[in-house]
């Protein structure tokens, strides 16, 4: 029996990874509760086995006291001295009790245990395995559904998605391969139980990081995410090497690298824009597509007020107010959206100049004009406007509205 469990234990150890010493440890273990179980001759016992040498043998455990009450247990200070004088009260006297038939017993439990080890030992190195990946993005295969849940293999595990972390415009078939992202793993009396998502933020996350390498390597950074799954996310990056776009790295050429995150995606909406630590050109951005005219700060409400060309409203608004929600949650700063012409009623748009500026901007404001062929008694338009101050302004770094709205003085 022993080179049979030993070579058991040993194709074990190398097609599990279960040490040999644990099961061996199990085995002593679950031999002694067999012993109790099957004799009575001791209730305090030790097993010993060496598969090496073929050796398998019980010894009982007795406390050496003056008077003894169950002799199962105890053992008189005389009786232990005349096994050996050394002995003294309280020492602890081993005997080897190995009963003549024990060997048969011993063969059925080791195979229990070894078994139960084994599935044990087996759903621990998947719990180790799974929960070092949590916060992760794995492949699965769609196995089966039921009317709450989704399950998906993932080789080892069957992980359970959620109808709440599904992407609602999605389909899912058996036999179908997904990537999900990993949220939890818990023990379980059935084993280790993978909870998976595909409408996390995260799951966004690591799909950038798999096909951007600027990304992968840290030279471009996630720095938030607001994702409504399945339909439109927004992404701010940064990067602190100046020679590198990190917008472009992660739209990729002709958006090569975005599209295939979008099409992984069931075609959800992905707009990526650049971080800034300034609030007014975060804000800004994180509205894109819309094109901001200004943008106002609170810093003690953490509150912006924004103003946008009339007929970009509704396009800063988004869709059920979606393009301003994801703004907000990707920036963490309230946002309230005005058109032009409600905030120059309210008196907050447009920008002023400050003392000292009204000559510098009509200076600007002539040589702007002087460059686009224009003369300030002609009537021009918002977008000759802008087209004639846009050059000027990125050189003098002067406020292209604030011009535009001193023409319309000046015109008045």
């Amino acid at each position: 029996m022993s080179s049979e469990l030993l070579d058991a234990l040993v194709a074990l150890e190398k097609q599990k990874g279960i040490s040999r010493d644990v099961l061996v440890e199990a085995i002593e273990a679950a031999l002694v509760t067999a012993y109790k179980r099957n004799f009575d001759q001791a209730q305090n016992v030790r097993v010993y086995l060496n598969l090496d040498a073929g050796e398998m043998k019980v010894y009982s455990r007795k406390e050496v006291v003056e008077e003894v009450m169950d002799d199962r247990l105890e053992i008189s200070l005389e009786e232990a001295q005349l096994i050996n004088p050394v002995y003294e009260l309280e020492d602890v006297v081993e005997q080897e009790v190995t009963p003549r038939d024990f060997g048969r017993i011993a063969a059925q439990t080791a195979k229990q245990v070894v078994t139960q080890r084994v599935r044990e030992a087996e759903r621990g190195l998947i719990y180790d395995e799974y929960v070092d990946r949590e916060e992760d993005i794995v492949n699965g295969i769609i196995e089966r559904f039921d009317a709450r849940n989704l399950y998906v293999g993932l080789g080892k595990v069957e992980a359970v998605l959620p109808m709440t972390e599904q992407i609602p415009a999605e389909s899912y078939e058996p036999h179908d391969r997904i990537k999900v992202y990993i949220t939890k793993v818990e023990r379980t009396s059935r084993g280790p139980q993978v909870f998976v998502s595909r409408t996390h933020p995260g799951l966004l996350r690591r799909l950038f990081e798999l096909e951007v390498p600027e990304i992968y390597e840290g030279i471009v950074e996630i720095k938030s995410i607001a994702r409504e799954a399945g339909d439109r996310s927004k992404v701010s990056v940064y990067t602190t090497n100046e020679e590198v776009d990190p917008v472009g790295a992660c739209v990729g050429a002709r958006g090569v690298r975005v599209q295939a995150i979008s099409d992984e995606l069931s075609g959800e909406k992905i707009d990526i824009v650049e971080w800034s630590e300034d609030p007014v050109v975060f804000v800004a951005n994180a509205l894109s597509p819309s094109k901001v005219l200004n943008v106002e700060v609170d810093e003690e409400e953490r509150s912006t007020t924004v103003v946008v060309p009339d007929y970009q409203l509704s396009l800063a608004i988004g869709k059920r107010g979606q393009n301003a929600r994801l703004a907000a949650k990707l920036t963490g700063w309230k946002i309230d959206i005005k058109s032009e012409t409600e905030a120059r009623d309210l008196g907050i748009y447009p920008p002023t100049f400050v003392e000292g500026e009204e000559e510098e901007a009509a200076q600007t404001m002539e040589e702007a004009f002087e460059a686009a062929g224009l003369q300030l008694s002609e009537e021009v338009d918002a977008e000759q406007l802008y087209d004639a101050t846009d050059e000027l302004v990125e050189e003098d770094d002067v406020e292209e509205e604030a011009l535009i709205q001193f023409y319309a003085d000046e015109k008045e």
